[in-house]
């Protein structure tokens, strides 16, 4: 036997249960909070001139930001 017939076999179909339920809950919770601190940066120290614009560019950003790092889990 080769060495791939051994490591197919060894794992299992299922995943890990701190995949199905555990990471995903850590994720939506650091995705969720990043995105409410950033946003709330935004708006603590709000330049003269901006208006809308720095909230909005800072959560869009924040939202970027979450999606790329944790958008695989």
């Amino acid at each position: 036997e080769t060495m791939v017939d051994i490591d197919s076999r060894s794992k299992s179909s299922q995943p890990h249960w701190y995949e199905r339920h555990v990471q995903p809950c850590v994720a939506e919770l650091l995705g969720s909070a990043l995105f409410i601190f950033i946003g709330c940066l935004s708006v603590v120290e709000d330049a003269e001139g901006t208006g809308r614009l720095q909230p909005a560019l800072a959560h869009g950003l924040a939202l970027g930001l979450a999606i790329a790092v944790l958008g695989d889990i």
